[in-house]
Order: C-alpha cells, then sequence, then structure tokens
C-alpha cells in the first residue's frame, strides 16, 4: 500500500489457551475448574472426535495454518487481535467457572504471526488473577508485542498501544470492556490496583471521555481504532446502545469501531465512511467438538483486512477472508461455507444498509455502504 493508505488486519477473539495450549510445545498444567471438564486435554479429544488426530508439541505457527500465507498476501502495516488469553504460570485461579492460560514459552505463537497489538479488556485475561495478569503483560512486551486495555494501574490500562508506520503515521489503538461481556467488576483498573479499562457503562457521559482520550492521544495522519469487548455470545442482534456508542466515537474522532466477544460475526456497519465492526467472532479457539449452537457455525471465521485513507481514517475497502478451525488450525473455507456467510451477512446487515459480493477466490468484500437504522436491542464449555 501507498502512504496514503493504511490496512489494518482485525479479528475477533483468539483463545490460545486451555485445549490449544495444550498442543503447544510448552503446554501449562491440564488442570481444569470448570463443572463439567477438569482437564484441557478433554478438549483436544473432542476436537479429535469431530476432525480426526491432532499432532502434540506442535510449532508455533500450526495453530495459524493458512492464515500466515493470507497474512503475506494482504501484508497489512498493523496487525491487531483481542488475546483472550492470560499468558502466565500462575496457578491463582479465579473462581468462574471457565479459566483460559497458555504457558507463557508458547508465546511464539503470537510472534509467529507477528501481531503487533493485543486487546487485553476483556473476560479471561485476569483467569489466574493479578499475578498473571502481571505476568501476561510482561511476557507480551518482552516478546515485542505492544497491550491496550489492562494494566498494573488505572494509567497504564487506558494507555493506547501505538504502532508507528514507514511513512510517519500511526495507528493508535485503545482497548476497552464491558461487564455484558462478562468482565467482572472486580476486574476494574484503579489508580491502586490493576485490571482492565472497563467501561462503567455506554452513555454518551463515557463516550465524550473516551473521545477525550483520542484527542489527547492523536495527532494528524493518525488512523484510532476502538478495540471495545461487549455484548452477549450468541445471536445477530446489535443492541441499540452498542450502535449508540459506535456512532459517538465515530463523530469524536474513532476512525475504526473494533467489536468483539461474540462466538461468530455480527453486522458491519459503515458510519460516515468509518468501519464498525459490532462483533468480529472467535478466530482461534479449542470449541471444535463441543456440541451447541451449530446454527451459528462458530467454526467459520473472519480475517478482515480494513484499508483506509491515512489521511482521514475513511474506509476504502473491506475484504474478509473466510477460514474454517480444524485440527486446531486455521484452514481456508470452502467457496460453499464462504457462501454462507455471504448470504448470513445478507440478512444480519440489511438494516444497516451493508452488502457483501462474494469474490470467485472464496473472498467477502464490501460492496454498499450507507447509513441505517439501529438494529433492536438483542433479548456452554464455550466462555
Amino acid at each position: 500500500m501507498s502512504n496514503d493508505t493504511v490496512t489494518l488486519f482485525l479479528c475477533g477473539d483468539v483463545m490460545t489457551g486451555r485445549g490449544i495450549d495444550q498442543v503447544l510445545a510448552c503446554p501449562s498444567a491440564p488442570n481444569l475448574h470448570e463443572p463439567c471438564a477438569r482437564d484441557a486435554r478433554d478438549y483436544v479429544v473432542l476436537a479429535e472426535r469431530t476432525s480426526g488426530p491432532i499432532p502434540r508439541a506442535v510449532a508455533p505457527a500450526y495453530i495459524w495454518g493458512e492464515a500466515l500465507a493470507e497474512l503475506d498476501a494482504a501484508a497489512p502495516q498493523a496487525r491487531i487481535i483481542n488475546l483472550e488469553t492470560s499468558v502466565t504460570t500462575s496457578a491463582e485461579h479465579e473462581d468462574k467457572g471457565i479459566n483460559y492460560r497458555m504457558h507463557p514459552a508458547n508465546v511464539a505463537c503470537l510472534t509467529a504471526a507477528r501481531i503487533d497489538v493485543c486487546a487485553l479488556a476483556n473476560n479471561h485475561v485476569l483467569d489466574y488473577g493479578r499475578p498473571g495478569l502481571d505476568e501476561t503483560i510482561t511476557t507480551l512486551t518482552a516478546a515485542g508485542i505492544k497491550t491496550a486495555g489492562a494494566g498494573r494501574t488505572l494509567a497504564e490500562a487506558r494507555r493506547p498501544a501505538i504502532i508507528t508506520l514507514p511513512g510517519g503515521g500511526r495507528v493508535i489503538v485503545f482497548s476497552f470492556g464491558t461487564e455484558s461481556s462478562g468482565i467482572p467488576t472486580a476486574w476494574r483498573a484503579t489508580d491502586a490496583r490493576s485490571g482492565v479499562d472497563l467501561l462503567r457503562d455506554l452513555s454518551q457521559r463515557t463516550a465524550d471521555q473516551v473521545v477525550r482520550r483520542v484527542h489527547q492521544a492523536r495527532r494528524g495522519g493518525d488512523v484510532v481504532v476502538a478495540s471495545i469487548h461487549w455484548g452477549d455470545n450468541w445471536g445477530y442482534d446489535v443492541p441499540k446502545a452498542h450502535v449508540r456508542f459506535a456512532h459517538r466515537l465515530i463523530d469524536g474522532g474513532v476512525d475504526v469501531v473494533h467489536g468483539h466477544s461474540s462466538h461468530h460475526p455480527r453486522p458491519i456497519e459503515v458510519y460516515r465512511g468509518k468501519l464498525v465492526l459490532y462483533g468480529c467472532g472467535d478466530f482461534i479457539d479449542d470449541y471444535e467438538g463441543i456440541e451447541g449452537y451449530e446454527a451459528y457455525r462458530d467454526d467459520l471465521v473472519l480475517m478482515y483486512f480494513a484499508t483506509l485513507s491515512a489521511g482521514t481514517g475513511e474506509l476504502i475497502a473491506l475484504q474478509m477472508t473466510p477460514m474454517q478451525i480444524r485440527n486446531m488450525r486455521l484452514n481456508r473455507a470452502s467457496a460453499a461455507d464462504a457462501a454462507w456467510l455471504r448470504k448470513v451477512f445478507d440478512r444480519v446487515n440489511a438494516p444497516f444498509d451493508t452488502q457483501i459480493d462474494l469474490a470467485p477466490s472464496a473472498t467477502l468484500t464490501l460492496r454498499r455502504q450507507g447509513p441505517g437504522p439501529p438494529l433492536p436491542a438483542a433479548a456452554d464449555g464455550r466462555a
């Protein structure tokens, strides 16, 4: 891309703990504290019953599979994920039913994909307590990965990650979480306590506070991403509060709203020329073989490649590459599966006047955009 544009890679939840951690080279102790599972290796067995044998002690790049070639081909200037896993050896687990932990020695599974920023304001980053959060941040920083949304103090949790681009511009990433995604209130960072940047609500006042922070951080030529962990795991409806909040952020200077928490993709909107992803869906997880919610096809995941104007942050193009989780790695989805995703988008994007084309290469691209009315409010071993 030229200096006039910037391409971002965005995806939903990357959950490298539990079963994923068990197939990597240095697995954590497999003991779990779940009501239905006591051993993380059980999730590997479930996946094998569905898709066949899965190797153990795999190379760091294994879990990314064919996604790595897609990343190389798109050559994004910034690679941004929501890391929904604690990276720690801490045994101080939170009593919350499901806990995700990856051994710090496996952090190369993130550097293998050259991840630039991990958003951390989510409902699993403190699964192994505040010592686990501290080790997570320390491990990622030592690996050269920037973090946003969690920290040892409120000021650190609120500090955005900044990627400096070769042409002199920057990508600034803020990360926020909401209680609606399952983040405990006690995880909120304070001046004297580590934690996440947990929004108190999605009101105009809260949006204004975020906008002030954006104005303090950005300068001419910057692209600003607001990465938000919000909402329920299932369903396509977008709460009106999410729509209002996203619009207020964009009105205030945010260029991309990167929503996640849902286990499958949710609607896409282009508001005033800016991209809003209300829910990117999961991207890497160990849900393969877990029954229930099959109608949502949570085995199908998306790589979002958004090309923006470096000067204005306006969306120029959006390409989505469908992948399928199989054998605990990412595989290129079939043309039939890509067509299924396109039909889903045709239905759920309609209120936002956003249409998606299916290319012969089985990629999805944004075709038409425009304002639309907000959708009504939304009325498992998955977290």
